[in-house]
């Protein structure tokens, strides 16, 4: 048995003992806010808007089943196909109320702007509602896009407390996402639009350390902004035992395929990986589109048609074991567009279910992560990248430091460490504070 499976067979067997000692003991939950006395122990009710699929969105989702969890009532306004009677859905006590159904790959950064403005109208028109119905203490908004901060225009003025949670710098990622570096005024329309959104709201929490220097140059002070980076959830990530053993080495890369993914980079490396390991083939979970239909045509072009396969996007309720059936995640993005300064949830995912990791070396993924826990490859270097995963894949002692090293730096840096501070939050916020 190689130290990788087990290490993977300690963790198991501790997580394991401690859910008997929880069961056995009558402890306070980890996820209750410290020191909740009088009018701050009352359940809270809030609100969250996301133009976002909920099921599907980790952050939002971890936000509001902390709340949920220790008693507050929780709804989300968020995109979807709606019922056909209109009533919301139960999902671990989080009532979710699915409101517009999506468009997937919108084809221009002007029928981006035109749904996200239909949106906003119409999850306006339910928060408002429900506002009356309820009286929510705080209203959580999550761009993109940073106006829908306006959504929440009523409840404001009757006295709740506005939290604009900014996932992704918009101005950044819409010059990356539609080519617009060459339209200084559309950028800098996005750029007027993020100050004007963060000044309405109340407190503002920015998704990395970096956008929180940038965020806060441009647009809102340092005081009313907290840095919450994109925390793997323990009671969803918690390891899991690998389910298959076929002797493939499955190399994976779970997300979407926008350009500074870089997806077109691991494909190139992994068919020089490919050569030397007969077995490995590389799959590829996302959500489709444009980019998709490119990528499969290079596939055929570098003749990995029985190598690399695509997959439609899971739940995220199935990626975990997705996850731990493979041999080692890659996150290639690149280096000189948005992927710089984005942080990638990956890494975290593929290091709580002991999958060693290969990454671009970023600036952002450098900032969290020292080389050791993850193994870094020069940006944008197909070459360098192959050399990379060749380490892993033959060094075993290397794989092995990787997992041990990725396992204990979860345990040191998941929600479970950071749950608290953004229950604070609310409450400090919904007692005026």
């Amino acid at each position: 048995m190689s130290l990788a499976t087990k290490m993977k067979s300690w963790w198991l067997s501790r997580k394991r003992l401690k859910q008997v000692l929880d069961q056995a003991v009558p402890l306070k939950p980890s996820y209750e806010s410290p020191g909740r006395e009088g009018d701050a122990a009352r359940q809270r009710r809030i609100c969250m808007v996301a133009y976002a699929t909920y099921e599907s969105d980790n952050r939002v989702r971890r936000y509001a089943e902390a709340l949920a969890k220790r008693g507050d009532k929780v709804d989300v306004i968020s995109a979807g196909i709606p019922r056909a009677d209109g009533r919301p859905i139960n999902i671990n006590s989080v009532v979710v109320y699915h409101v517009y159904p999506k468009r997937q790959n919108e084809s221009s950064h002007w029928t981006y702007a035109w749904e996200s403005v239909r949106f906003l109208f119409i999850s306006s028109r339910h928060l408002t509602r429900l506002h009356r119905r309820n009286r929510y203490d705080v209203i959580h908004i999550h761009n993109i896009p940073d106006f829908l901060v306006f959504a929440a225009w009523y409840p404001k003025a009757t006295g709740a407390k506005v939290i604009l949670d900014i996932h992704d710098a918009v101005p950044e990622l819409f010059a990356s996402k539609f080519d617009v570096a060459l339209k200084p005024a559309y950028i800098a329309i996005l750029r007027f639009v993020e100050k004007v959104s963060a000044r309405l709201a109340d407190h503002v929490i920015i998704a990395n350390d970096l956008w929180f220097e940038t965020i806060t140059t441009r647009s809102i002070p340092q005081e009313r902004c907290s840095v919450f980076i994109n925390h793997v959830d323990p009671d969803l990530f918690a390891p899991r035992a690998r389910t298959r053993d076929d002797g493939r080495f499955i190399v994976l890369f779970p997300g979407s395929l926008q350009w500074h993914q870089g997806v077109d980079i691991a494909i190139r490396a992994f068919a020089l990986i490919r050569r030397r390991v007969p077995t490995a083939e590389f799959h590829i979970y996302s959500g489709g589109g444009n980019r998709e239909r490119e990528l499969r045509a290079l596939v055929k072009d570098l003749s990995l048609d029985n190598s690399v396969y695509f997959f439609k996007s899971v739940s995220l309720d199935d990626i975990p074991q997705i996850i731990a059936n493979a041999d080692l995640g890659v996150v290639p993005k690149r280096a000189d567009s948005f992927g710089n300064e984005a942080y990638s949830t990956k890494i975290m995912e593929f290091l709580s279910q002991g999958v060693p990791v290969v990454a671009s070396r970023t600036k952002v993924d450098s900032f969290y992560y020292e080389e050791g826990v993850i193994h870094f490859f020069e940006p944008g270097n197909y070459h360098a990248m192959a050399e990379a995963m060749t380490d892993v894949i033959f060094d075993r002692k290397l794989s092995d430091s990787l997992i041990s090293r990725g396992y204990k730096y979860v345990e040191r840096n998941g929600w479970n460490c950071k749950r608290h501070e953004y229950l604070n939050l609310v409450d400090a916020l919904a007692a005026g504070r």
